[in-house]
């Protein structure tokens, strides 16, 4: 073999190297566009999965991720309250059932010095009297003590039309002026807020005496708007503060009622 015809064998090589070269590189760029093409695909249908997902639950009125929304702050304790049933009477515990809370009503003693004690040893001795009929669920001394009188689950004598669907509340004063002392106002605020997580309620649902029926009780926050408006904000406030997300227990049967 001659010179030439080996430059000529030589040079048939490459071309036939440099030809399987570019088809390895035509079938590796083939190969990424498939694998590209794949991975976008997959993306496409979980995207079209999701979303259809989602219409398919609101459809069916199941909640989506995005529709579900945190249950309000709720205070679960209490402020600390002394159980002191009144004897069923028709007079101050007519032992009437209470189907359901729809409110809470703030009334005021009227009758300056007297303690919570006081109060509900007058509502006790009512089914003696029978000189009236009134009660109250709760009763708040002048040093913030809270006594029960009434379970929460029946009626009590306090608030006119508002007997059979409210909780109410009745306020110690020092003095005429009707103003309650920083330890009632304090268990106020405490035991709203309380009875507002437990009975689902919010600060509309919390109402003065007056609202019902247009009397002055109580006297302060009636004659003074704007420290009832205040008094709404510092619940709401207390329920920010010391509230939490944690579901209410379920009301029993049993005392302490609340």
């Amino acid at each position: 073999m001659g010179a030439d015809d080996r430059k000529e064998d030589l040079e048939y090589e490459q071309r036939r190297a440099l030809r399987r070269a570019k088809r390895r590189k035509k079938r590796q760029r083939e190969a990424v566009l498939k694998l590209t093409l794949g991975v976008f695909l997959v993306v496409i249908l979980a995207v079209t999965a999701v979303q259809v997902r989602g219409i398919l639950l609101k459809k069916s009125g199941k909640p989506t991720v995005k529709e579900v929304i945190l249950p309000p702050k709720t205070v679960k304790t209490p402020p600390d309250y002394d159980v002191q049933l009144l004897d069923v009477n028709e007079y101050s515990r007519p032992g009437i059932p209470l189907e359901k809370v729809n409110g809470i009503v703030v009334h005021y003693t009227a009758n300056p010095g007297t303690s919570a004690q006081n109060n509900r040893d007058y509502f006790q001795g009512l089914s003696v009297s029978g000189e009236t009929s009134v009660s109250s669920h709760f009763v708040i001394g002048i040093e913030g003590e809270l006594i029960q009188c009434v379970p929460c689950n029946e009626v009590a004598y306090a608030s006119n039309d508002r007997n059979s669907d409210t909780i109410s509340i009745e306020c110690c004063i020092p003095d005429e002026t009707g103003k309650f002392t920083d330890s009632t106002y304090k268990t106020l605020v405490h035991l709203t807020a309380w009875l507002m997580g437990r009975y689902g309620l919010n600060s509309s649902d919390v109402i003065r005496h007056y609202d019902v029926t247009g009397k002055n009780c109580p006297k302060y926050f009636v004659e003074y708007p704007s420290a009832w408006e205040q008094f709404k904000k510092d619940v709401n406030s207390y329920i920010d503060s010391y509230g939490t997300r944690e579901p209410i227990e379920e009301e029993s049967s049993q005392e302490k009622e609340g």
